[in-house]
C-alpha cells in the first residue's frame, strides 16, 4: 500500500495578502516620490448580484494596496455601441490606468468585441488578442490574471518546473491556454487535456502538476493523481449552495504534495494578480519601471 503524503493545502488568501503587503509598499514608495496612486475602472454590465460582489471586493483590495477605483454600473439594456464608446473615453483618460470589463456580459454584446476595444496598454484582464500575442511571444507585461495567480503559487512555494511533466485539464482562452503557455516557458513539458482526451485519468497520472480547469466538479479523482503532485484546482462549480472544484479534494489528501482549495485558494490569487496587471500598467504608462 502506497504511503500516505502529507498534503501541503495552499493558503491562497495568506499569500494574496503577503503579495498585496509587497504592492502596497511599492505604491506608497511611488506615492512618496510625488507620483499619483494606480487606478483601476471596472465596467458592470446589467444587474447580476454576483457580479456587483465581485466588484465590490476588487474595490476593497484596490484600497488595501492604496490604489485607486472607480466602477460604472450600466444597466442590461446599455447596447454593444454605447459599452464600446465609454471605452473609448476611459481609454482616452489619462486618470485611468486598468481597465476591466466585467464577465459575462449578456448576450447581445460580443465579448470579442469589448476585449478587442479596450487599450491594450490599459488591459487589466489581458485579454486584448495583441496582449495575448505577447504572451504566446514570450514579453507580455500584462498576463490573464488567473494563470499568473496558479503560476505565483508554485513559484512561492517552491514547486519545481522546469522538466516536469505538467497536465492541464481545460482549453479556454482565460485560464487553460494562457496557463500552458506559462508553464513552457519555465520549461515544463506540458500536456492540454479537454473533452476529447483518451485516457483522461491515465494522463493525469504522469503529472508532476496538474492544473485543473475545466469547470466540472470532483472530476479528478484521488487515484488520478499522481503522488507528491502539485495540483492547482482553478475549477469552482456551485453544487448543492456549496462551492466545489474540479478536483475531489478530499480524496486528494494524502496522495497530492500541495493542492489548491475550492474557497480561498485560487480566487484570492487571481484579484491579486488583477491589482498587479494595474500596477503594471500604471508603470509602464508612467515610464516607472516593471512591477
Amino acid at each position: 500500500m502506497a504511503e500516505k503524503i502529507d498534503t501541503i493545502t495552499v493558503d491562497g488568501l495568506g499569500l494574496a495578502n503577503t503579495l498585496r503587503d509587497e504592492m502596497k509598499a511599492e505604491i506608497e514608495a511611488l506615492v512618496a516620490a510625488g507620483h499619483r496612486p494606480p487606478q483601476l475602472t471596472v465596467v458592470l454590465v446589467g444587474d447580476d448580484p454576483a457580479s456587483k460582489s465581485y466588484i465590490k471586493g476588487k474595490q476593497r483590495a484596490c484600497a488595501r494596496i492604496g490604489a485607486d477605483s472607480a466602477e460604472y454600473l450600466l444597466p442590461e439594456s446599455t447596447t454593444e455601441k454605447e459599452l464600446l464608446e465609454l471605452l473609448a473615453k476611459l481609454n482616452a483618460d489619462d486618470a485611468v490606468d486598468g481597465i476591466l470589463v466585467q464577465l459575462p456580459l449578456p448576450k447581445h454584446i460580443s465579448p470579442e468585441a469589448v476585449a478587442e476595444a479596450i487599450d491594450p496598454a490599459k488591459d487589466a484582464d489581458a485579454l486584448h488578442p495583441l496582449n495575448f500575442g505577447r504572451l504566446l511571444l514570450g514579453n507580455a507585461d500584462l498576463i490573464s490574471c488567473t494563470p499568473l495567480g496558479v503560476m505565483a503559487v508554485l513559484e512561492r512555494h517552491g514547486v519545481e518546473i522546469a522538466g516536469k511533466d505538467a497536465v492541464v485539464i481545460g482549453r479556454s482562452n482565460i485560464v487553460g491556454k494562457p496557463v500552458s503557455i506559462l508553464l513552457q516557458q519555465q520549461n515544463a513539458t506540458v500536456t492540454m487535456c479537454h473533452s476529447r482526451t483518451q485516457d483522461l485519468p491515465g494522463v493525469c497520472r504522469r503529472a508532476d502538476i496538474l492544473v485543473a480547469a475545466a469547470g466540472n466538479p470532483r472530476m479528478v479523482k484521488g487515484d488520478w493523481i499522481k503522488p507528491g503532485a502539485a495540483v492547482m484546482d482553478v475549477g469552482v462549480t456551485e453544487v448543492d449552495g456549496k462551492l466545489v472544484g474540479d478536483v475531489d479534494f478530499e480524496a486528494a489528501q494524502g496522495v497530492a504534495g500541495i493542492i489548491t482549495p475550492s474557497r480561498r485558494g485560487i480566487g484570492p490569487m487571481t484579484i491579486t494578480m488583477l491589482l498587479r496587471n494595474t500596477l503594471e500598467a500604471y508603470k509602464s504608462r508612467k515610464g516607472l519601471g516593471r512591477a
